[in-house]
């Protein structure tokens, strides 16, 4: 079976190396050529355009950093709305704007084309080794067709409802909780630590509560001062917070702790900080108080 897959950064690169290990015939994409090249040696096919990645799939998943970089993509001569057949499949995995996602179902719709938001819980250390979690949402037909893909690349796939955007909102809903971790994290380890309590200390003891994964990885990272190299950036926290605010205002509900992040990106950015590994936010957090 072949498939396309368009973006080769921190999470797409290990998902196109474990389709080819599953046995798909893979056409990838990426703006920058040479991020292609060791898949070739591995059997991929490189496309020169997002358009001709769909036109030799009809299958073609995209996992890019955010809304403009996923429209470069997609419309135009070149894009992969021109380049999939009737019938064909895109299947988004980036995290985009609620916006984005309902006018790609119609763009497709009326192309005679499904689209999927497939959108990923997951580091690149769960994408290598294929056990990431996708929230998936759209139209039954097309979503039986990539669970196979999908399944191939995690260990869960939880469907959400027959529109795409409802992926990107439970998408939203789940990294804002992941901010919110982050935010009361970072000021509880700073006002322990300026009482006289070992941070490393204070974090086996909450570890010994919440028995939580996420706490242990970001408690670690944040006492450990470890946010170089990323494996999800701080500027794209931030882009990801924006877009839960925008979520949250269509329908009229208020995400105060979003609003506080919102600031404390911000500042982060301003400092220079937006390449570092979100968990960063610990330096906000530092600094000002």
């Amino acid at each position: 079976m072949k498939v396309g897959l368009i973006g080769l950064g921190n999470m797409g690169l290990p998902m196109a190396e474990n389709l080819l290990k599953n046995g798909y015939e893979l056409v990838v994409y990426n703006r920058t050529k040479s991020k292609c090249h060791d898949l070739t040696t591995k059997g991929a096919i490189i496309a020169n355009t997002p358009a001709e990645a769909a036109r030799q799939t009809n299958i073609v998943l995209t996992i890019l950093s955010d809304d403009t970089a996923l429209e470069n993509v997609v419309f135009g001569e070149e894009g992969i709305l021109e380049g999939l057949q009737p019938g064909g499949i895109h299947v988004s995995i980036s995290t985009i704007s609620v916006y984005l996602a309902k006018k790609l179902t119609v763009d497709h719709e009326n192309a005679s084309q499904h689209f999927i938001s497939s959108t990923v819980l997951g580091r690149p250390e769960a994408a290598a080794a294929a056990a990431l979690r996708f929230i998936v949402a759209g139209p039954e037909e097309a979503r039986k067709k990539v669970k196979p893909i999908l399944q191939s690349l995690g260990q869960d796939v939880f469907i959400v409802g027959e529109q795409g955007y409802l992926s990107n909102v439970a998408k939203l809903g789940n990294n804002f909780l992941l901010v919110s971790m982050l935010e009361s994290l970072s000021e509880i380890l700073v006002m322990v630590e300026k009482h006289g309590v070992e941070p490393k200390q204070f974090l086996e003891i909450i570890n010994s509560l919440f028995a939580s994964p996420v706490y242990n990885t970001y408690g670690k990272m944040m006492t450990n001062e470890q946010f170089d190299p990323a494996g999800f950036k701080l500027k794209l926290g931030l882009k990801d917070v924006n877009l839960m605010i925008d979520a949250a205002n269509e329908v009229s509900t208020l995400l105060p702790i979003a609003n506080l992040a919102q600031s404390h990106y911000s500042y982060a950015i301003e400092k220079g900080w937006g390449d570092l590994d979100w968990a960063a936010i610990m330096k906000v957090l530092k600094e000002i108080n």
